[in-house]
């Protein structure tokens, strides 16, 4: 199936999302928001793969929102005297954010690569993957500000997961640009390297390593982290105890264990298709 925003190749359990709109600084139009939640739930619900790594084109990242949708396309109607102007805004919004939270919601990692500049609703789409790595060259910004807005599509709720409270107050009062040494010192950034290829590199091969995983196990350590992330630790505890009550698979588990003594590769079952979901 073809894309308008993305190219989408799927190898040894690893699905890659690559953003292909370079000579437009991949800037987010109006069918990247459908394609991106139609393309990571079909890779969920079927089981596709078993990690997705999502990079981009080109020497930047993502430009963020492209500037023309904030005509009519965001609120369906300029003139903030229609009564309709507020609840349209209100929808489509909360439509973009289902998004980038498809990426958080899914049952497998997600692994964001980001080279050159990450701008406004990119950093929006990076806070909602599990995992981000950068090129030296490449920063982020808080860009909405510039433009006179408020960051709406997940920036905020996410990213004070990962930085200090006063120095993503910083970044949203000014817009300035965090550099990539920056972003890992900070929390934001899992690694840095020195180019495009090398982060590639490194990120397809961590890819694969997950993949070799039981993907069960890995999935409950993804919902468990995220889980534990917005709840206190009793609740947290509890709601491992039971995941593993319900999902624990001791025939997994004894294969991984062989594995290992046996220095191979493990075989593990996919994760079941979702039914009535895609």
């Amino acid at each position: 199936m073809g894309y308008k925003c993305f190219n989408v190749t799927i190898d040894a359990g690893v699905a890659h999302i690559e953003m292909s709109r370079p000579e437009k600084r991949n800037a987010m139009i109006a069918e990247f928001w459908e394609e991106l939640p139609r393309i990571v739930r079909d890779i969920d619900a079927n089981s596709k793969a078993r990690v997705i790594v999502l990079s981009a084109q080109g020497p930047v990242f993502s430009a963020g929102i492209d500037i023309g949708m904030f005509s009519t396309d965001i609120a369906h109607t300029s003139d903030k005297n229609d009564p309709q102007y507020g609840a349209g805004f209100y929808g489509n919004v909360k439509r973009l954010q289902d998004s980038f939270t498809a990426l958080e919601d899914c049952r497998i990692p997600v692994i964001s690569a980001i080279q050159g500049g990450c701008y406004g609703g990119g950093v929006d789409l990076i806070t909602a993957c599990d995992m981000r790595y950068g090129t030296e060259d490449s920063f982020i910004t808080i860009y909405e500000i510039i433009v006179g807005m408020t960051a709406d599509v997940g920036t905020f709720p996410r990213i004070l997961n990962h930085m200090p409270e006063g120095v993503v107050r910083e970044l949203a009062y000014t817009g300035r640009k965090m550099m990539a040494e920056e972003c890992k010192s900070r929390g934001l950034f899992n690694a840095v390297y020195s180019d495009k290829a090398a982060m590639m590199k490194a990120v397809m091969a961590l890819a694969q390593d997950i993949a070799k995983k039981p993907p069960l196990a890995v999935y409950g350590c993804k919902r468990a982290i995220t889980y534990s992330r917005d709840h206190d630790t009793k609740d947290a505890l509890d709601n491992i105890a039971v995941w593993n009550m319900s999902m624990l698979i001791p025939s997994e588990m004894m294969e991984a264990m062989q594995a290992k003594v046996t220095k191979r590769d493990g075989h593990y079952k996919d994760l079941p298709k979702l039914k009535g979901t895609f």
